[in-house]
């Protein structure tokens, strides 16, 4: 063996060494069996809880911390071969370790917001409340992308490279790249915008009156938000656009509105009151009609052809499909108590009056 590691140019390294290395490798593959049985035992314990944190940490760690404890072992080896039999190929080992241990950390908190995340949206849907997923991902997006920056920094620090340099230099460059980029920052920003404010989230129905832009927001991203069109089209926004439009969220209305005009014969004109107090009493003691909000019932215009009076009321559901049902109702209910009366509703109708001068005798 001695004589074929010369033949290489190699030193030979000697049963000691050998040794070492066989040890430091069964020492990794029996540290990571006993810590993946804790992990599994505690991963179990963790799932009796509700707190979001434990198990989550507990899954974030299994593979970062092996591939850990992998990287450590393999960089002492290393060493040891660089002093036992002075190989130089390994004088790099302490800052590729330190570079490995620090992407192993950034794994870990990765796999740990994703987890987090997760968790919170699981939780919240398992007790019924409502789930602010743009919140939620927002918060998630914001810190994966400090861990990656820190990460970056720190691994350039261990390669020997001047972050104070790179820093002025980022600096001086931001202002071309700027310039360079001023819409994708622009959209940036605008996805920033939203995140903060909250002016509509995934799920909700908008609309804008300035752009033809009405549907369902289906992504919120940090370049373009995506509205699923009520004919099935995809529309995709960039972010920003929401800064300098007007947006509507009906998703977010209290009531629905139900705003009618009617109109019944001139002839009927004598029973225009009890009509309109019939037609008040009755959305008053209608059960889907919220009666703490504006209800108007009123006699309001001489028609060219009818005696007009609106309806004005909020139903209490905002649901689209449930709102037309109760609007139907109301309107034949309507229509009854005009039949009640003996009344009629009208519709358009011309009447000739034909004057005739009578004959002088």
């Amino acid at each position: 063996m001695k004589e074929l590691a010369e033949r290489f140019g190699i030193a030979f390294l000697g049963e000691t060494w050998i040794l070492q290395i066989f040890t430091v490798v069964l020492v990794v593959v029996a540290l990571n069996l006993f810590v993946g049985f804790l992990l599994r035992r505690a991963e179990r314990i963790a799932g009796t809880t509700s707190n979001v944190w434990d198990d989550a940490l507990i899954r974030a760690a299994r593979r970062p911390l092996g591939a850990m404890l992998w990287i450590i072992g393999l960089a002492y080896a290393a060493d040891e071969a660089r002093l036992d039999a002075g190989l130089e190929v390994f004088r790099f080992t302490a800052p590729m370790r330190d570079v490995g241990v620090v992407l192993c950390l950034s794994w870990f908190l990765l796999r740990l917001i994703r987890n987090v995340s997760l968790n919170v949206i699981h939780m919240q849907e398992a007790l019924g409340e409502t789930v602010d997923h743009t919140t939620v991902d927002a918060i998630s997006k914001l810190l994966r992308i400090t861990v990656l920056v820190i990460a970056g920094l720190v691994i350039m620090q261990h390669l020997g490279f001047s972050i104070t340099g790179l820093l002025t230099f980022g600096g001086i460059g931001g202002i071309a790249v700027g310039f360079a980029a001023k819409d994708i920052l622009a959209n940036f920003f605008g996805g920033l915008t939203i995140y903060l404010d909250r002016p509509f989230a995934v799920g909700e129905w908008i609309r804008s009156p300035d752009k033809e832009i009405e549907g369902t927001v289906e992504y919120i991203g940090w370049r373009h938000t995506r509205v699923r069109a009520f004919n099935k089209n995809p529309i995709y926004v960039p972010n920003a656009l929401f800064t300098t439009i007007v947006v509507e969220n009906p998703s977010r209305m209290t009531n629905r509105r139900i705003k009618e005009t009617i109109g019944i014969r001139y002839a009927d004109v004598a029973k225009m009151a009890p009509i309109v107090a019939d037609v008040k009493a009755m959305l008053r003691e209608h059960p889907e009609i919220d009666t703490d909000k504006t209800l108007i019932v009123n006699f309001n215009t001489f028609g060219p052809s009818s005696l007009d009076f609106f309806i004005y009321t909020f139903t209490k559901t905002t649901e689209w499909v449930r709102y037309h049902e109760i609007k139907q109702d109301v309107l034949l209910k309507v229509a009854g108590i005009i039949a009640r009366h003996g009344a009629e509703i009208a519709f358009p109708t011309r009447t000739l009056h034909i004057e005739t001068e009578a004959a002088e005798k």
